[in-house]
């Protein structure tokens, strides 16, 4: 079917496909251009720091390929104004009190959850995802904006700490500021990635220079207007945007501290940088996640959650599953109802609910996806469904896809895909299965099914991932916002959520008060008899298992 056949059958009959591909949903009526004006995109551009008369750079919109803005970008010396700006700002914020800075958080959820349509629109013009994709980056932002916004005194409030010697040693644990943070964002998520990573930063005392990535930087600016509506003060975000090699060093140049999501060869470049400056980074790199399907698992519980693990936003996500470690027992009917479950996914580019999956976000992801199969294909893996492109739908749509018989030497079974793209491995053991999981350099995301939550959690153990989902795909663990999330291996460093979240933006500080006499020799005792004085103070504390 050419493509222009294949426009008219999307067109003259909602829900049709070429032969054998997915269905699709309808549109909703609404476009891209009139979600997303000329008066908004000037506006949000406002918002970057950049020269008078800065060089503009286009984007575009991946359900349509039509352009959707052109945004200002800066230079290394805008990123050292930005710097200056920010650490003016940032010396004020730090000194309010932290019930100040959180209720900027919490009034800011409320705007979120009231405004979010204007966000959904921006996400789903920016990388294509499907609207209820597109929602989860809302829901992640705004209850990390709540966890902090109530958990944030509790976190930086002073400790006391055992001190030196007991009763006559003050000692406790203080919480400060780094100073300004570099963070640099990337397209996949441009709300959760951007702003839910910056809430913690912001309520510990610090201020942000913001590198977005330029695809998705509008939704990253809009959430900037909606944060200084609330009452950040807004020179204490600052946005620069510009080419990755330009931009992304002269920021870890300046910064006090950097968090960065993205590729793990970037990230190590950025670890490197920032080690050469001895500040502190937290990465949150590539994945290749696997989902274990157990002998005892609920089959169409397990299918149902792999089609959410492996296809949400056209599995351009960080934690999505991109190999299925299933139990030879349960297979055939485990890939019977996932493999039907796949076939009928809604595909649709409409900004409004009801499309099960939207587009990849550039012609490189749709490349590399389309690759993988390819190469997988022509090496002997069977494509069970998908397996193409739709450019009836926009120009980079593709089907999500089931590969089975995939081989070591293959590209998709070791590279990052970050496409609607899974293969099938079977397994006999448990050992088997978990061994495989762990097979790979990566270590980010893992899901585990089984009716048995006590063997759930045991093989949960074993799994060498920052977090392990059991009988979930991936929002269980992520939405777990007290919890720590990130990676190991070659996943990354450090965690975002949770107490690690936001410490991570903060220097421990001790102070120490001594009192009535000095850790010296002293009333009379010489050098020896002090030291035998300690000896037997160290022997009593420890038989009255002093800590």
């Amino acid at each position: 079917m050419s493509d222009l056949t294949a426009d008219a059958v999307a067109t003259e009959h909602p829900g049709a496909s070429p032969a054998g591909g997915n269905p699709t949903a309808p549109g909703g009526g609404r476009t891209v251009a009139s979600a997303v004006p000329r008066s908004l995109v000037d506006r949000l551009a406002a918002g970057v720091t950049a020269t008078a008369e800065p060089s503009v750079v286009e984007t575009v919109a991946p359900l349509t390929g039509e352009r959707l803005a052109g945004l200002p970008q800066s230079t290394p010396a805008d990123v050292e104004v930005a710097f200056q700006l920010a650490r003016r700002a940032q010396a004020a914020w730090a000194a309010l009190p932290v019930r100040r800075r959180a209720a900027v958080l919490l009034r800011f959820h409320d705007l979120l959850l009231k405004r979010q349509d204007e966000a959904l629109d921006l996400v789903q013009a920016e990388t294509g995802k499907a609207r209820l994709h597109a929602f989860e980056e809302v829901l992640a932002v705004a209850m990390a904006a709540r966890h902090y916004g109530r958990a944030a005194q509790g976190y930086l409030k002073d400790r006391r700490r055992g001190g030196a010697l007991p009763v006559l040693t003050h000692t406790v644990e203080a919480r400060r500021p780094k100073g300004v943070i570099g963070h640099i964002s990337p397209w996949n998520y441009p709300l959760e990635l951007c702003v839910g990573d910056l809430l913690p930063a912001f309520v510990a005392g610090n201020a942000v220079v913001n590198k977005p990535d330029t695809q998705t930087a509008l939704t990253g600016l809009w959430a900037r207007e909606l944060l200084i509506e609330a009452g950040l003060p807004a020179d204490l975000w600052q946005v620069v945007i510009g080419d990755g090699p330009v931009i992304g060093p002269a920021v870890v140049e300046h910064a006090d501290y950097v968090s960065f999501t993205g590729s793990t060869r970037t990230g190590r470049e950025v670890a490197q940088r920032a080690a050469a400056r001895l500040v502190g980074a937290s990465l949150e790199l590539g994945g290749k996640n696997a989902m274990l399907v157990l002998s005892d698992a609920d089959v169409d519980a397990a299918a149902a959650g792999a089609v959410r693990a492996c296809f949400s936003s056209a599995g351009q996500l960080c934690i999505s599953i991109e190999r299925l470690l299933v139990h030879r027992s349960v297979a055939d009917r485990f890939l019977e109802r996932f493999v039907s479950r796949t076939r009928a996914l809604r595909l649709g580019g409409g900004l409004a609910y009801g499309a099960d999956m939207g587009s990849l976000v550039s012609a490189r992801q749709l490349d590399t996806t389309a690759r993988h199969v390819e190469e997988a294909v022509k090496a002997g893996a069977t494509v069970l469904t998908g397996g193409r492109a739709r450019p009836d739908l926009g120009p980079y749509f593709y089907e999500p896809t089931v590969l089975d018989g995939v081989t070591p030497e293959m590209a998709v079974c070791g590279e990052e895909t970050f496409g609607p793209v899974v293969s099938v491995y079977r397994f006999d053991t448990e050992e088997e299965a978990v061994s495989a999981a762990n097979s790979t350099p990566y270590g980010l995301n893992s899901s585990v099914w089984t009716r048995d939550l006590r063997r759930g959690r045991a093989v949960a153990a074993r799994l060498r991932t920052g977090t392990v989902n059991v009988n979930e795909a991936y929002a269980a663990a992520y939405g777990s916002v007290a919890a720590p999330m990130g990676g190991m291996g070659d996943s990354g460093l450090g965690r975002r959520h949770g107490a690690d979240g936001i410490l991570r933006f903060t220097e421990a500080q001790t102070i120490a008060t001594q009192r009535l006499m000095p850790i010296a020799p002293s009333f009379g005792l010489d050098d020896e008899q002090f030291a035998a004085v300690l000896t037997g103070g160290l022997r009593a504390l420890k038989a009255l298992r002093f800590k």
